[in-house]
């Protein structure tokens, strides 16, 4: 948990032929959508009026900010694995949209501990229509270090993961969703989580 809150802050905060990493030379290509995605929120967050909380307002200038440059559906069927194959098409959106909405609420509320810290981003490296942007989340003297993994689909890159210090954002969900898929299925994960975004809505109402 503590990995994924970090990673979260940020979160918040061609040669496609090529079998090794080369650098990015597109200027719309993965560093650009990374850096987009991430100044945008860390300006959002330095915009607000409260600086201690997330208000609906704050939370749609941050939508905002992601839209387009996250995958949601590749990230929600990641984490599912296998399984995702089986459900319809009507599963899969309602799993989707309520996977975004469990980010936002249960993790984007650590978007409220952002408090100034600085991000640095490499080059983007390439494979094939995948990419990978280092990023470096540098606070006081401690430097942690942040891949975000992007895919190209229809000539638009989008983020489907992120590694902080090595731990796969999506791979943590996937372990986590494993038991629960093995116990009470696809419909029965998807309530749960359902049930979860209910009360962190209700709670942040309070």
């Amino acid at each position: 948990m503590n990995i994924m809150t970090k990673g979260l802050i940020t979160f918040l905060l061609f040669c496609f032929a090529l079998p090794v990493w080369a650098n990015d030379t597109e200027q719309d290509g993965p560093k650009v959508v990374v850096e987009k995605a991430v100044n945008g929120i860390l300006h959002a967050l330095g915009s607000r009026k409260d600086q201690s909380k997330l208000t609906e307002k704050d939370r749609a200038a941050i939508r905002q900010q992601v839209e387009g440059r996250f995958d949601y559906r590749e990230m929600a069927r990641r984490s599912v694995g296998r399984p995702w194959r089986k459900q319809s098409s009507e599963q899969q959106a309602a799993f989707t949209k309520t996977f975004r909405q469990l980010l936002e609420r249960s993790y984007g509320n650590r978007l409220s501990a952002y408090h100034g810290q600085i991000v640095e981003f490499d080059n983007a490296e390439f494979k094939r229509n995948k990419a990978r942007v280092k990023t470096r989340i540098i606070d006081s003297n401690k430097i942690t270090p942040v891949s975000y993994r992007l895919l190209q689909s229809a000539g638009t890159w989008q983020v489907y993961d992120i590694k902080i210090e090595g731990v796969s954002l999506i791979g943590t969900f996937r372990e986590e969703f494993k038991g629960l898929l093995k116990k009470d299925g696809f419909d029965g994960l998807l309530k749960k989580l359902q049930d979860k975004v209910a009360r962190l809505k209700k709670k942040d109402a309070s």
